[in-house]
């Protein structure tokens, strides 16, 4: 049956889609064969789905492992150890910025390339349904009107004979035909509970296709936020932003995973359809329409006869041969009856409508109208449905190695910027290069020490009044140098030489600081006064 067919070929990754391994519960190899209602085939489907949470688990166990040896494993002190891990920790940013870019926009693709198949096969859903509507409205409504309108016109119109026997019999021929066209009309396949399930499927697969594509979106953009407020934490080295970021990630990781195990049972199960749905299709309609008319319409060759074509040709035949005789009754018996030309000129338009009916009816049960509803519904779950389904497998597997470059990335970094804020905390606080010392002297500007009198800045202070005498610093001995210079700091720094013989201008003081060094330089000269008397 399917070499037969040159219309619909399947794409060739449904064949490598269907060619996976078909495996239950129990571990047992099961027929390939699409079979949704089967139980074995409805877990070999779930075992994919746990194919891909043993992934999870073995992903979350490495990254456990490596979590564990990072927090066990100490730092080197060494200068040249961090430049190397601070850009190990760069580079593991980057490669997960650019992963994830890509994986988002994999993701997009894939998520409107899914769309656009399962909407195709909606609106070709919708398009047979309403097909088989037209067809089964034509039918119940020629049959009406050869049960009602015809059957009244008929018995007023033998009232109206009842003298003539040969006009009685015309009108019994009539009915005769009227029978036939009602029971070829019969014939024809109920067509009502097609386009019932039709329409449901439609409706359930555009109601679940909606909160899909929902969910993806949603998905997406969450991991476009996690990714890009990472990187934010890492440029900001923001400890809290980071942990943070990385219980998204792990949560990101989690639903990456979950969706590689639905989207890889879902292309397996609609490959698995789409290598032969001629098949599954006349397994479900035998019991409702017979299989010659569902393999007239599923293949549509010209070599196949069309089954309601003799229902139809008798019933254009019953047709025309009442219409023959109403236009003898109405030549001859109309002259002797003029009482009986309303009913038989409502019989003749009633034929009219019923023949105008019967093209119609022949045109939507050609095969041509529903197999082209067929192919489009198939071209659109089996090229773009699982097309688009396979971009989303293959974003999860890329938004889960993201995340996971960027779980590995995090610690590290979270690392870096603990030990940066203690080697902070090492440093001496006077160190006018500490970082923390320049923030902490921003904050508190009374904040003064004794050897911070001396300036650099330009003043307007004077050179006699600032400094000891020329004598007193030239004739002193290398001891009261040093007690000299150990006043402003303890340390004996070039700075508190005088600056008039270094040619430096004068330093800068304000009133308090003048005080106290005159009131320190006039200790200092009693002290040398009581030791040069003594």
């Amino acid at each position: 049956m399917s070499s037969d067919r040159v219309d619909y070929i399947a794409p060739w990754w449904t064949y490598w889609l269907h060619n996976f391994p078909h495996i239950n519960l129990r571990f047992q190899p099961i027929d390939k064969t699409f079979q949704p209602e089967d139980e074995n085939y409805q877990q070999s489907l779930i075992f994919l789905g746990c194919v891909a949470a043993a992934g999870l688990g073995l992903n979350l166990l490495c990254l456990a492992i490596y979590l564990s040896c990072l927090c066990c494993c100490r730092k080197e002190e060494e200068e040249e150890s961090k430049k190397p891990n601070s850009c190990c920790v760069t580079w593991s940013a980057v490669a997960a910025g650019l992963i994830t870019c890509v994986a988002v926009g994999v993701g997009f693709y894939g998520n409107s390339e899914t769309n656009d198949g399962v909407y195709q096969m909606t609106y070709s859903l919708y398009n047979a349904n309403h097909t088989l509507g037209g067809v089964d409205s034509l039918v119940s409504g020629t049959m009406g009107n050869m049960r009602s309108g015809l059957h009244q016109h008929l018995a007023r119109l033998d009232e109206i004979f009842a003298t003539r026997g040969d006009y009685v019999q015309t009108l019994q021929f009539m009915q005769q035909m009227a029978d036939n066209v009602i029971k070829q009309l019969l014939g024809l396949s109920d067509w009502e509970k097609a386009k019932v399930d039709l329409a449901s499927i439609a409706d359930q697969s555009a109601t679940i296709e909606y909160y899909r594509w929902l969910t993806y979106l949603l998905l997406l953009i969450l991991d476009l936020i996690i990714c890009l407020l990472a990187c934010l934490g890492l440029a900001k080295q923001s400890r809290w932003l980071l942990t943070t970021m990385m219980v998204f990630g792990v949560l990101t990781l989690v639903l990456s995973w979950t969706s590689l195990g639905a989207d890889l049972a879902t292309a397996v199960g609609t490959s698995d359809f789409c290598i032969s749905p001629d098949k599954y299709i006349m397994s479900k309609t035998k019991d409702v329409i017979s299989a010659d008319i569902v393999h007239y319409y599923l293949y549509c060759n010209q070599t196949l006869s069309n089954p309601f074509q003799q229902p139809l040709a008798i019933f254009q035949r019953s047709l025309t041969t009442m219409q023959i005789q109403i236009q003898g009754l109405l030549q001859f018996a109309v002259p002797l009856f003029p009482t009986a030309e309303r009913d038989l000129l409502g019989i003749q338009h009633l034929l009219n409508s019923s023949e105008a009916s019967l093209h119609q009816l022949t045109a939507l049960l050609d095969c041509r109208g529903l197999n082209k509803d067929y192919l489009d519904a198939m071209v659109g779950v089996c090229y773009d449905g699982v097309e688009g389904v396979l971009y989303l497998c293959l974003f999860s597997i890329l938004a889960a190695c993201a995340f996971t470059v960027m779980l590995c990335a995090i610690p590290r970094a979270w690392r870096q910027i603990a030990c940066r804020e203690q080697d902070y905390d090492d440093m001496d606080e006077e160190d006018p290069f500490n970082p923390r010392a320049r923030r902490l002297g921003s904050q508190n500007p009374d904040h003064t020490n004794m050897h911070s009198f001396c300036s650099y800045s330009s003043s307007m202070g004077s050179q006699t009044s600032l400094h000891p005498p020329a004598p007193a610093v030239s004739n002193a001995p290398m001891s009261e140098y040093m007690n000299h210079t150990a006043l402003f700091g303890g340390n004996p720094r070039y700075e508190n030489v005088p600056l008039i013989g270094r040619g430096s201008p004068p330093p800068s003081y304000s009133p308090t600081m003048r005080a106290t060094y005159l009131s320190m330089t006039e200790e200092q000269r009693r002290h040398f006064g009581n030791d040069f008397q003594a």
